[in-house]
Order: structure tokens, then C-alpha cells, then sequence
């Protein structure tokens, strides 16, 4: 499905998603993972989220809407709580459908990630994140989700754990991390490397 997506540079919207599965992995948010017609048209989910989350049980279906699927309400109704983040592919379909339908049929609060969801053009995408948000889904971003979640920096018990996603999902704010950490206060660099040779001019 990501092939189709032309609202987000698709490796940026890979990026993104994995982010916040990290994220919610660190804050112990539970998770639901769902696929639609996976062996038939759709492809398998990301490798790289599936790594986040390597025992987590796939919620296959054959509905565009994840509402439709017992299973994927059966898994929210588990976890105890109102308040749901999406993200998903693709935003005016499969995103929409499910967002309606769960605060209509269930009163879900519904937050869309727009920035880990890719719609099959920029207009079909901000015209369904247009459309949920009259109807009064929440819009947010990936990393502020994570540093809504972090809130605190005193929180230490997930502050190193938040670094290590914004350093490596972060862009140029992960950039500016590593840089911070290493020129400015002299931290070991964070990957081990070969030694530095040189310079060494050549003669002219």
C-alpha cells in the first residue's frame, strides 16, 4: 500500500511510524497492529516495525475499515482505554473509515498521526485529515506524541530511551542531539568506528 502513497516521501513515512512504535514501546502503550489482505494485494507490514514489536499477533482482515474486524475491536476493548493514536495507510481510506466508525459506534478518542500516515495524494491526505478533524478527531505528529509522553525531561527513567528515538528518527533535531552531546559536552561518540587516521598532506 505504501507504493501508492504520494503525500509523504515514503521512506520519511517509514521513518516516522517506526518512531512511534518506539515510542509507545517505551512508554508501554499497547499496541494493535492490523493488515488488510496481506498475502493478496497489500504486501506485509514494515519489517522495521515488526522488529519493534517481534511477538505481537498481526490482525489480519479483509475490510478497508479496521472497525469492521471483530478482532481489532475485541483488542481495543482490552487494553481498557479511550484515547486511540492511529497511523496507518492509507489516510482517506482505511484511516477515515476507522476513525468515524470508532467514535460513532464506540466514543473512541481519536488521535491521527498525519505525519505516519500517507494518503495517495497531498490532496486526498489533507482532505480526509480535514474531514476527521470536523468530525473531531485530534491531528498530531509523531514526535510530539513522544515528547507529549516524555512531558517532563526530568523524567529519567525514559529520558535516555527518548533520546536514543529522536538521535535515530529525528532528522535534523537527532543530528543536533548527537552533535550537542559529543562537541559540547564531550560524550563518547555513539557508535564504535575505526581508528582516525591523519591527516596526512602528500607531497607536493
Amino acid at each position: 500500500m505504501a507504493f501508492g502513497v504520494q503525500s509523504i516521501d515514503r521512506q520519511t513515512l517509514k521513518n516516522n511510524v517506526v518512531g512511534l512504535a518506539k515510542a509507545a514501546k517505551v512508554f508501554g502503550i499497547p499496541t494493535t497492529i492490523t493488515t488488510v489482505e496481506t498475502e493478496s494485494f497489500s504486501g506485509h507490514t514494515y519489517p522495521e516495525l515488526l522488529a519493534v514489536f517481534p511477538d505481537h499477533a498481526i490482525l489480519e482482515r479483509t475490510s478497508m475499515n479496521s472497525w469492521d474486524d471483530q478482532n481489532v475491536r475485541d483488542s481495543l476493548a482490552s487494553n481498557g482505554r479511550k484515547k486511540v493514536i492511529v497511523s496507518g495507510l492509507w489516510t482517506e481510506v482505511c484511516n477515515t473509515t476507522f476513525a468515524l466508525s470508532a467514535m460513532h459506534d464506540a466514543g473512541y478518542e481519536i488521535y491521527m498521526v498525519a505525519d505516519a500516515s500517507g494518503g495517495t495524494s497531498q490532496e486526498a491526505h489533507d482532505y480526509a485529515m480535514q474531514r476527521m478533524i470536523q468530525a473531531g478527531v485530534v491531528p498530531v505528529t509523531w514526535q510530539q506524541v513522544l515528547l507529549e509522553w516524555q512531558r517532563d525531561w526530568a523524567h529519567r527513567d525514559t529520558y535516555d530511551a527518548v533520546m536514543g528515538i529522536a538521535k535515530e528518527h529525528s532528522g535534523a533535531y537527532g543530528m543536533g542531539i548527537d552533535y550537542a552531546y559529543t562537541m559540547v559536552h564531550k560524550a563518547p561518540e555513539r557508535v564504535k568506528h575505526g581508528d582516525r587516521i591523519g591527516p596526512n598532506p602528500a607531497d607536493k
